[in-house]
Order: structure tokens, then sequence, then C-alpha cells
């Protein structure tokens, strides 16, 4: 079946974008998934997977491009959390979920109101097989943009990570930091609409990265095996969908669950017998 699987791969454009694209993403959502889980963002991810719907929408409305609206929905969902978090007595998790389950209900609405149930569907739980040309060079130049952004700004975003005072006595803008990190989720939520969807984009970010931290001792060499991961289990999960026909996102997130799984007993295992 494998060999099947492969010659498909040359015989179907499609099949074979679709590949390239779920690797793609795969490898950006560990790069960005290691910083999210190293600064305990993990339950922001979840936020601002689900509140970029509403800007999504409203892309389509006004016919401008999806990543534009995606971005300004996650950056205002960052900005209206940080706000009332701080100037009241709403603590930081429930200003996230009051926040994120208002903008995702927006978006819904709007949704509804515009297109069909088929579309919000693909919208929430992904349609790789559908990426079109362009959907496929918008998400390849987003990875590259925001890989490149993590490269650049590597210094910084490694201190602000794990010494946030350190970095704040050298003349970091923490606060600033902080936005530019929801901005490459924002970015990365957008590139991961297509492959996995809303609903499961934050699986890919999380998970992989989760099983990386829990094998690596450093920033740098946690977001290589993340994306190792995610682009390993994409193939896998792509390759089980179209040998039992089962839709691709959930299955490239299942397989990063199990893979998860595996190295936890394993290394609890190891834990046990040092």
């Amino acid at each position: 079946m494998i060999n099947e699987f492969i010659s498909s791969l040359f015989q179907y454009n499609f099949l074979s974008r679709a590949l390239i694209t779920a690797i793609i993403v795969g490898i950006v959502c560990g790069v960005v998934g290691s910083l999210i889980i190293l600064r305990g963002l993990s339950l922001m991810g979840d936020a601002m997977s689900h509140a970029v719907l509403p800007g999504v929408a409203l892309s389509y409305v006004f016919n401008i491009p999806m990543f534009i609206g995606a971005l300004v929905s996650g950056m205002l969902t960052s900005l209206l959390i940080g706000y009332i978090s701080q100037h009241s007595k709403t603590k930081n998790d429930a200003a996230i979920g009051i926040i994120f389950t208002t903008f995702f209900s927006l978006g819904i609405i709007i949704i509804s109101q515009i297109n069909s149930s088929t579309d919000l569907y693909h919208i929430l739980f992904g349609n790789i097989l559908a990426v079109t040309s362009n959907a496929f060079y918008t998400t390849s130049i987003v990875s590259i943009i925001v890989i490149a952004c993590v490269i650049i700004f590597y210094k910084p975003l490694h201190l602000s990570t794990f010494d946030p005072i350190a970095a704040k006595m050298s003349g970091l803008n923490i606060k600033l930091i902080h936005y530019f990190v929801m901005m490459l989720l924002a970015l990365v939520t957008v590139a991961s609409l297509q492959t996995v969807g809303i609903i499961l984009v934050v699986a890919l970010l999380i998970t992989p990265s989760s099983t990386a931290f829990l094998i690596t001792k450093s920033l740098k060499a946690m977001m290589i095996v993340a994306s190792t991961i995610s682009a390993i289990c994409a193939a896998c999960g792509m390759y089980i969908s179209y040998l039992y026909n089962l839709p691709s996102g959930a299955c490239i997130v299942l397989v990063c669950c199990l893979v998860y799984i595996i190295t936890f007993a394993i290394h609890k295992l190891k834990l046990k017998f040092i």
C-alpha cells in the first residue's frame, strides 16, 4: 500500500500538494509550539486558534487575504485578554475563556449568514485535500516568514522565555515580545486552517512540542525535534487518511498524540530504571 500511496503522489497533484502543505505546517507549528509551551501559553494557543474565526469570516466578506483578517482578529484577542486581566479582578485564564468564546461565537454567526455549513466544517476541521495552489503558496510564504522571524529574533525570544526578569533588566520590552509571539501564533493558526482546521490546530501546536519537551534540554533542540515530529506525523497521518479514507486533519492529530504517549511511556520507564 505504501508503493501505491507514493505512486499516487506522483499521479495526483492535489495529493502531493496536500502532503507538502501538511509537512510545512507541521514544521512551523513545531517551532512556534515550543515557544508557546515554554512560555506557559498553551491555553492562549487554544484561545487564539478559535478567536481568529471572525477575522477569517470577515476576510471572506471583504475579499481580502485570509491571514490579514485572522492576524487582526488574533491580535485584538490578545490585547483584550491582556487589558481585562490587568485592569480588573478577572483572572487571566477566565479572561481567555470569555474572549475566545465570544470571538468564536461571533465567527460562527458571521459564517452562518454568508456561507454554507459545509464551508464552516472545512474551516473548523480542515480540508487539506482541497488545498489550492494559491492556498499552498500563501501557507508556504506565511510559514517561511514565521520561521525567519523566530531565527532573527531568537536571542530576545530565548532570554524572555527562560528569564523575563533578566530580559527586562537588559532593556528588552517584555510586553512587546509577548505580543510578537501572539502575532506569530496568529499567523501559524492561519497557515494551519487548510490542513487541520481551527479546532485541531492547537493539538498540532502543543502535542509535538510537548513530546519534544520530554526529551530535549534546550529551546533550539526542542524546536528542531518538535518540527521533525510534526512533519513525520503529518506524513504518517496523510498516509493513514489515504489508506482508510479518514479525515486527514484528525489522523494527523491522532498520530501526534500516539507519538506523545509512546514517548511519555518510554520517558517514565527510563526514569524508573535510572
